[in-house]
């Protein structure tokens, strides 16, 4: 991996992550408080990103490249588009990573520490607060109903196989 310093605070590069879906909540003056606390990060395929298990306080947004997402040891989705969050579900709840990500191809990432949140005070830290979990939440919603989705395929397809093997059950 390849980590830039933290990175300066840009009015161009304020622009640029505005560009990014999950960052146009955000107003200008949380960006420039964020990308203080922001890096880049470059991975080489193959690399691991995140570990199963660990501990960390970063939030991970996708610039380019492909990722994917492996739970004990079994692929669950890939990550491709610009934007894209990982490592957001240990920062909201304190947990060990639930997932462990790898870089397909070539990957940059801009990776964030949310202990950001915790260095403000009043209302700083209420409006912020406010816009990042509003951004997990969305991501979350998105995500649950894709899981929703696949869970009802997956009883339609139990329940098919059932009936298969019901109508041919006894006979040779």
């Amino acid at each position: 991996m390849l980590e830039s310093d933290y990175l300066k605070d840009s009015a161009h590069l304020v622009q640029k992550l505005k560009q990014i879906s999950t960052l146009k909540p955000f107003d200008d003056k949380d960006l420039h408080g964020a990308l203080k606390l922001s890096k880049i990060r470059k991975y080489n395929p193959g690399e691991l990103i995140l570990e199963e298990g660990s501990f960390d306080n970063w939030i991970y947004f996708l610039i380019s490249g492909k990722v994917r997402v492996v739970k004990g040891g079994k692929d669950l989705c890939l990550l491709e588009r610009t934007g894209d969050v990982f490592g957001e579900m240990g920062v909201i709840d304190g947990s060990a990573r639930s997932a462990s990500i790898y870089a397909i191809d070539e990957t940059v990432c801009l990776v964030t520490d949310a202990s950001y949140l915790d260095r403000l005070s009043g209302r700083d830290k209420l409006a912020f607060g406010y816009v990042l979990f509003r951004v997990f939440s969305e991501i979350l919603a998105n995500r649950l109903r894709s899981t929703t989705q696949d869970l009802i395929s997956a009883k339609e397809e139990i329940a098919r196989l059932r009936s298969e093997d019901k109508n041919f059950g006894g006979r040779c």
